[in-house]
């Protein structure tokens, strides 16, 4: 510390009132973190082939910053991942066999969040000596779904046995995975007005690759449109009223995404209402139709607004719906 010629208060004394105030020679930024990061949110399982899964979630927050992500296999810690990643490959797995998954997020003082929901997967079964890789996946297209994402199709691979999934890259890294039964699939988190090449690569249940599919390259489009082409469309809502309450009722047409949309959150007056998770088989397709109807009150004349927002298949929040004002009573 630099001594100045007008510094008389004894260090003793001066020691005493920094710890009455409650702080330390270093100051306020010396204090210790104790508070722990948010869950990580908007986490999905895809299993790779027989022995890998992938596994992807979205961006954890913190009141300072979140430098890593610790993976549990079936409340087992089996990886750690820096802050600024947000996937990761299980190896190591057995064929036929369901395995459950949660992440927490890390902060740098070593505060460890709350699990993230759990999520299940089955490996699917081995295919013993196989050294056959499936073919190249042919014919990609790409089409910018406006400034901040783009929707990837492709031609299905062929293999002797079957494709257990098919590997997203854009560049050189691996950005997303895919059931083997799905050939279209739609990339978010992009930014406006920047060129992008994607490729494809199919993977059998034996860890076998295809050679990457022809490159496409596209170039989202300028401006800001918060990704609006991932939000649900013909939102619709109204009330009716059923032994002494009322209930909002909803529809819309699920945004294309290439996979089925399984869960919406539905945002009431502003804030949070609830999760609407379809326990069945989710609306899907050009001309589906999603409905859904929820408790509201027993007060007549009440004013409301909603709106609701997709979880796509890559785990992340797509846009919301236009908001719809409705009347009870």
């Amino acid at each position: 510390m630099r001594r100045t010629s007008q510094l008389s208060t004894p260090l003793a004394l001066v020691a005493l009132v920094a710890a009455l105030s409650g702080c330390a020679w270093g100051g306020q930024g010396d204090r210790q973190d104790t508070r722990p990061p948010a869950a990580p949110r908007g986490l999905t399982v895809q299993a790779g082939s027989a022995t890998t899964a992938h596994v992807m979630w979205n961006q954890a927050t913190d009141d300072t910053e979140v430098t890593g992500y610790a993976v549990y296999r079936d409340a087992k810690k089996v990886k750690d991942v820096p802050g600024g990643r947000h996937m990761v490959d299980i190896t190591g797995l057995k064929p036929s066999t369901t395995y459950a998954f949660t992440v927490r997020a890390r902060d740098a003082e070593g505060n460890l969040s709350e699990d993230s929901r759990r999520l299940s997967v089955t490996t699917p079964a081995a295919a013993a000596a196989d050294h056959e890789p499936p073919t190249r996946p042919a014919r990609l297209r790409g089409e910018a779904e406006g400034s901040r994402s783009a929707m990837l199709s492709w031609r299905k691979s062929r293999d002797n046995r079957a494709v257990a999934s098919y590997e997203i890259y854009q560049g050189s890294s691996k950005i997303h995975s895919v059931g083997g039964g799905q050939t279209t699939t739609l990339v978010t988190g992009l930014r406006p007005d920047t060129d992008y090449t994607f490729t494809v690569k199919a993977r059998d249940a034996a860890d076998n690759f295809s050679p990457a599919s022809p490159a496409v390259r596209l170039t989202t489009a300028a401006g800001k449109d918060s990704g609006r082409g991932t939000a649900p469309t013909a939102f619709r809502a109204g009330t009716h009223r059923a032994d002494g309450a009322y209930y909002i009722d909803l529809a819309w047409t699920p945004p294309r995404t290439g996979g089925a949309v399984t869960e919406y959150q539905i945002q009431l007056d502003g804030r949070t209402a609830t999760s609407l998770v379809f326990g069945g088989t989710a609306p899907e397709g050009p001309d589906a139709r999603a409905r859904h109807s929820f408790y509201i009150g027993r007060k007549a004349a009440e004013r409301h607004e909603v709106r609701i927002r997709p979880k796509l298949p890559d785990g992340t929040w797509g846009a919301y719906s236009p908001t719809r004002t409705v009347t009870t009573g």
